[in-house]
């Protein structure tokens, strides 16, 4: 590995810019070297980012064939729309790249699992781009649940909240052949995926109703779920609500109940005995790039490996086939 990570960033929107701004700031040799970008203005925006700090932006070669054969790589950072995710990281992979995607990983289950196939057979290095998997919060807690230390677990309870119907009307969020999903799908996979990472298990059971509320995607959404183990799960997500985005997730076992959020925004813990929740120390969070970074140094294992996002698709394909079915209950193999 050479000291300069060079980049492709596939994809420029608002949610790339934001990332394009973080891996400026880093001196860890990162360097964006090329884009992929098809719309015109999307890229004009991101390379403002670099006029404004006086820097030459990078080309943009939208073609994505033409950008891997074109320009020498270490990695990829894929932020596109959901559908476009299997085959632009397939692509990636078996054209020599470490990859950082987006969530969600994929938008079912059979894609997922090609993906790991890909990536198992071209040997790179894969990570989803989920801040819960790869918060400190959310690793201490998985210890602490593996280890052993707070009993038996019983329950997971999460619910999720935004106003993202009316915030992403006229955007590919709405489309279902690009979105794969609602809000449950886009803000909600954070949930999802912090979920199963929590439960370390398969689902046995899931049973879920969707509402769209008047748009071509499910705006609102209530999950019931039976872990292998027998542990229930149960998941609301609001995307109706008022201005906001926020989020509560506890973990109940037989000897303490954790406190955390979708994003590892936070760790909590009551033992038993104890009258309140208490803040669990942790490390400072960083970035999913440098957390990216880091897997690639071999500094700490994969926290968001494609066999979570395998799981979290699974989920979702259960979910969609359960509400439609008015909730009728999925066993899944």
């Amino acid at each position: 590995m050479t000291n300069t990570t060079r980049i492709a960033m596939i994809g420029c929107g608002g949610m790339a810019r934001y990332h394009i701004r973080e891996i400026m700031k880093q001196a860890d040799g990162s360097e964006i070297t090329v884009m992929c970008e098809p719309s015109e203005a999307a890229y004009a925006a991101s390379a403002q980012i670099y006029t404004d700090a006086g820097l030459e932006p990078p080309p943009n070669q939208p073609d994505i064939a033409r950008l891997l054969d074109e320009h020498p790589l270490d990695a990829a950072f894929i932020i596109t729309p959901h559908a476009f995710h299997h085959a632009q990281t397939v692509a990636c992979l078996e054209a020599g790249l470490d990859v950082l995607l987006e969530k969600p990983m994929v938008i079912n289950g059979a894609e997922a699992e090609d993906l790991i196939a890909v990536q198992q057979r071209t040997g790179r290095m894969l990570v989803v781009a989920f801040p819960g998997s790869l918060s400190p919060q959310i690793r201490k807690a998985v210890a602490m649940l593996r280890g052993g230390e707070l009993g038996r677990l019983l329950s997971i309870s999460a619910t999720l909240w935004q106003d993202w119907g009316p915030n992403t009307v006229g955007t590919w969020r709405q489309v279902p052949a690009l979105a794969g999903g609602g809000f449950l799908f886009d803000t909600g996979a954070h949930m999802l995926n912090t979920v199963v990472d929590l439960a370390g298990e398969e689902f046995a059971q899931v049973a879920a109703w969707l509402e769209a509320n008047d748009r071509p995607v499910e705006t609102v959404g209530m999950v019931m779920g039976r872990l292998r183990s027998g542990a229930w799960v149960t998941m609301h997500a609001c995307g109706e609500t008022i201005p906001s985005c926020a989020s509560d997730l506890r973990v109940f076992c037989s000897d303490a109940i954790l406190r955390t959020g979708i994003w590892g925004e936070r760790l909590e813990i009551q033992r038993r005995g104890a009258e309140q929740l208490r803040a669990v120390r942790t490390p400072p969070s960083t970035g999913v790039w440098q957390q990216f970074q880091a897997v690639r140094r071999g500094e700490i294992a994969n926290p968001s490996p494609p066999e979570v996002g395998l799981r979290m698709a699974r989920l979702y394909d259960a979910i969609k086939a359960s509400a439609a079915q008015g909730g009728q209950p999925i066993q899944l193999q």
